[in-house]
């Protein structure tokens, strides 16, 4: 087993063994009288499901010490699929607690509890509008600025109305210690969901950036240039992004993650930018001498000069390009050996970020750039179509299999290259994959 693989399983032990924690604590010291197997299972279900809410807030949070060596597309997808499960189980238990206690339908009933019934069904409709918003955040109209407000209170509320559920309900934790013991669990995950919305931005408000240039893009791209003001910067690794604020305030909701597209080793850092919603569509007008915040770096999708010493192969899709010009640029800088390929797929060629530069970084290192577009102009003499294993087979070397590959892109198309990748002999844990569909 490699080393990526132990940690990943390591990481997935915590995760349970917190996830199960509420329900430890419950399932300790002195236990109350045995009810039904129904009963008993559906009061359990309410445990999992109060520590896959909190849990919700540890793997959403930006938390380094928990997400080390994971890519936020992976915890993205994870924290996907754990909130529907979350959801389920919130479901579940009271239908199954019905099930086997038809008389306790009256804890929904308002005329008989109105403080009970009525927080009973606010977390039930908090924990769907939270679940809906965030899978059809479109459909609904929001804007990503607004759905993240709406997603952290929503997210906040949910937990701390399930936290006081169990609380009152009294049957697993009528000890003092358990009460005590489930609000510091519990409490611990809120405090990490207003650490990351209000503490965090009250440690960047000492390290502002200036937008010193904004420079227009092919496709409509827009590159942002930010110089520290009065620090040193922000010190990555090439691949990483940061989270993005613009504004005199870093407390502002329109936070948005970003590749850096600059080199390493310098102090401005870059962000190219392509319009794909409200934020992002007014990218190009934004004023230069405004101020701009900057969290981060996150990202395990890294590479550097003398990280892969058989050579790598890059894939991007349009603006998935943004993390492999900081690579190339770095690699630049430092007078990087190691072989590139780079694969750059657009939908025309007047779409091609950085095209000219990309012909010049072919020239000034061991690079080779293959351009596929979907639909080429007359004349056009690179590759047409989509990225499949005989275009591999006509640009790549025969040991493919001792290099490294990264995939950056839009969903559908990562999802089509990376069989092909596996299929021409590169091992598992040498592909790195980032997919452009987070929010």
């Amino acid at each position: 087993m490699n080393l990526g693989w132990l940690r990943f399983t390591g990481w997935i032990a915590a995760w349970m063994a917190l996830v199960l924690l509420p329900m430890a604590i419950a399932l300790a010291g002195e236990l109350p009288a045995t009810r039904t197997r129904l009963k008993e299972a559906a009061a359990l279900l309410g445990f999992v499901g109060l520590g896959l809410l909190a849990m919700q807030a540890v793997v959403s949070g930006r938390q380094r010490w928990f997400a080390r060596g994971l890519g936020q597309d992976d915890l993205l997808q994870f924290h996907r699929r754990t909130g529907e499960t979350a959801w389920l189980l919130v479901l579940v238990h009271p239908l199954a607690m019905f099930a086997a206690d038809p008389s306790q339908l009256a804890w929904l009933d308002p005329r008989e509890d109105l403080l009970r019934a009525g927080s009973l069904w606010l977390l039930l409709a908090a924990v769907s509008l939270l679940l809906a918003t965030s899978l059809w955040r479109q459909q609904f109209g929001l804007s990503y600025e607004r759905w993240r407000a709406l997603h952290g209170v929503l997210a906040f509320g949910v937990v701390a109305l399930a936290l006081g559920h169990v609380l009152l309900v009294d049957h697993y934790t009528a000890q003092a210690w358990k009460k005590v013991a489930l609000v510091v669990v519990v409490g611990s995950a809120l405090w990490l969901t207003v650490e990351t919305r209000l503490r965090r931005p009250w440690q960047r408000r000492r390290r502002p950036w200036t937008v010193v240039d904004v420079a227009p893009e092919p496709g409509a791209a827009t590159t942002l240039r930010l110089r520290p003001d009065g620090h040193p910067g922000l010190a990555f690794v090439p691949g990483q992004f940061a989270w993005v604020t613009l504004g005199d305030s870093p407390w502002r909701m329109q936070q948005h993650p970003f590749s850096m597209t600059s080199p390493a080793d310098q102090a401005e850092i870059w962000f190219t930018i392509k319009p794909a919603g409200d934020f992002t569509g007014g990218i190009a007008s934004t004023r230069i001498g405004s101020r701009a915040w900057i969290e981060g770096p996150y990202g395990v999708f890294t590479w550097q000069p003398g990280f892969a010493p058989h050579g790598a192969v890059f894939v991007a899709g349009g603006v998935g390009i943004t993390p492999f010009l900081s690579m190339l640029r770095t690699a630049r800088a430092r007078r990087g050996q190691d072989r590139l390929w780079l694969f750059y797929a657009n939908s025309d060629a007047d779409s091609i970020i950085a095209r000219e530069e990309l012909d010049v970084l072919a020239r000034e290192l061991p690079l080779r750039v293959v351009h596929v577009l979907d639909d080429p102009p007359d004349g056009w003499t690179g590759e047409a179509g989509h990225i499949d294993a005989d275009m591999l087979e006509r640009h790549l070397p025969a040991e493919v299999g001792t290099m490294l590959a990264y995939v950056c892109g839009p969903a559908p198309m990562a999802d089509a290259v990376e069989p092909v990748l596996l299929e021409r002999g590169i091992p598992a844990k040498n592909l790195y994959s980032e997919r452009f569909d987070m929010v």
